[in-house]
């Protein structure tokens, strides 16, 4: 324990876990710490440092989630190998994942939908809303709201969401460089046009459908890239020759996947081997995270201007606010002012205007925050009814998002426990059909997707009963 020589702040603001966590994610980055060490058990540490377990937990658990450190059965905890995979530099609304349609035949009546694209409206801020358009509109004449705006965005929007990124997740920006547009969609036509049409664009496979589509019906060239427990396999990456890649490192549709460090630094290191590669970061749910913080941006860890960050206020508030944002690296913000600036912006300055106050104000914190509760409430429901059932399946994806997986170890296969459910009136999702190709398949393929968000929790806890009953019948 000789490495941990630092004091605990106690006059921080940090959280105490924080304080563990950066000087140990810090020793592992500079090299203080090599592949292989071994780590002292949270409780060694815990008196070592005078603080309780449940800190060191947090500070490990956290770690362990961005790949830093990993778990080893009945041994301890470990530093996993970055050292090979350090970024090379090179010289020179989102609308909702749409699921597939499920396996049940479409007549069949449907009583609990578990869409792992839906989210509980029950809790927007109607009143806030209301009266914060309502000031907007009486004093519209201040901000000339009638009026065009800056194609990029109004200013005063463009500056909140760049503070919030960075406090948040880590991005490093300023509001120049962020883009507003009607949803994730929008922006990526805009972003079609800003690369060159010649590229090769990857995207997960399974993954996010809708950006396959968008894609598809522009001409773009496009390959599927599986995927494997670390997220997007870099050999078959590399074998491509694609020059720009989509991916979700922080929490991937459809498996929940958060991409560890390792294969961060690898996919940036890919990047930034060539002149003209870019990295598309996908950032659809990233608020919602019931462990630990959240996973910082893989663009707040780019070194060379390579990532272009994507995010909506879709999942955050409502789908029907069909706001979302980009964030340009330096040398496409100066292409796109250059060749795209004649495009007018396409969100109206009224609610640019809202989401301004909103965030300012601290309500749009205030009201995540709330989410985030809302949302571990059904999610502990959830696995608190799975737990006598465990050893017949396992659950994955839980920690982040609004949806979890579940695999079974019964021979059942994924269409039989769907088409079963669904003969009960009970919708739920399959990874396969997330596969852009039809004939694709991954180890994937055979997890269930279920979604939490949009169920009230009696109607939750409720249907959760009923499909245990259906699948394990006493």
């Amino acid at each position: 324990m000789s490495v941990f020589t630092f004091n605990i702040d106690a006059r921080s603001k940090k959280p105490i876990y924080m304080q563990i966590y950066d000087y140990i994610r810090d020793e592992i980055r500079c090299g203080r710490l090599n592949p292989g060490d071994r780590l002292p058990s949270t409780r060694q540490l815990s008196v070592h440092l005078s603080v309780s377990r449940n800190t060191v937990d947090m500070a490990y658990g956290q770690l362990s989630a961005e790949g830093y450190i990993e778990a080893l059965p009945k041994q301890g905890y470990y530093i996993c190998d970055i050292t090979h995979h350090i970024p090379v530099l090179h010289p020179s609304d989102r609308a909702e994942p749409a699921p597939a349609a499920p396996a049940s035949a479409a007549d069949r009546p449907v009583y609990y939908d578990f869409n792992p694209n839906g989210i509980d409206l029950e809790y927007f801020p109607y009143n806030i809303w209301k009266k914060t358009m309502k000031d907007i509109l009486y004093n519209s004449g201040e901000d000339n709201l009638l009026l065009p705006g800056d194609p990029q965005g109004d200013l005063s929007l463009r500056q909140a969401v760049a503070e919030y990124l960075h406090q948040s997740r880590g991005v490093r920006c300023d509001a120049s460089q962020v883009v507003i547009g009607a949803g994730t969609d929008f922006l990526l036509i805009l972003l079609y046009q800003l690369l060159d049409k010649k590229n090769l664009y990857a995207l997960e496979d399974p993954g996010y459908i809708q950006a396959w589509q968008v894609l598809a019906h522009m001409g773009a060239h496009t390959v599927s890239i599986p995927m494997d427990s670390s997220g997007i396999q870099m050999d078959a990456l590399r074998r491509s020759k694609a020059s720009v890649a989509y991916v979700m490192p922080s929490h991937h549709f459809p498996t929940g996947i958060v991409m560890p460090i390792r294969r961060r630094l690898e996919l940036l290191s890919w990047a930034g081997q060539k002149p003209d590669r870019y990295i598309i970061e996908d950032d659809y749910d990233s608020e919602f995270r019931y462990r630990g913080r959240p996973i910082p941006s893989l663009q707040g860890i780019d070194p060379s201007g390579r990532v272009i960050y994507m995010g909506t206020f879709s999942k955050a508030l409502t789908p029907a606010m069909r706001v979302g944002y980009m964030v340009l690296p330096p040398k496409l913000l100066a292409r796109y002012r250059k060749d795209l600036s004649f495009y007018s912006n396409s969100v109206s300055r009224s609610e640019q205007k809202f989401l301004s106050l909103f965030i300012r104000n601290g309500q749009f914190e205030r009201h995540l925050n709330r989410m985030r509760n809302v949302y571990k409430d059904k999610r502990d429901a959830i696995l608190k009814a799975f737990q006598p059932y465990r050893p017949l399946f396992s659950v994955s994806g839980e920690d982040s998002g609004l949806h979890m997986l579940l695999h079974f170890h019964d021979g059942r296969s994924a269409a039989a426990l769907i088409d079963q459910a669904a003969s009960h009136g009970i919708r739920l999702y399959r990874v396969s059909d997330s596969h852009a190709d039809p004939s694709s398949t991954s180890p994937f393929d055979e997890h269930i997707i279920l979604g939490y968000a949009a169920l009230p929790i009696d109607r939750l806890e409720e249907g959760i009963v009923r499909l245990l009953d259906i699948w394990f019948p006493s």
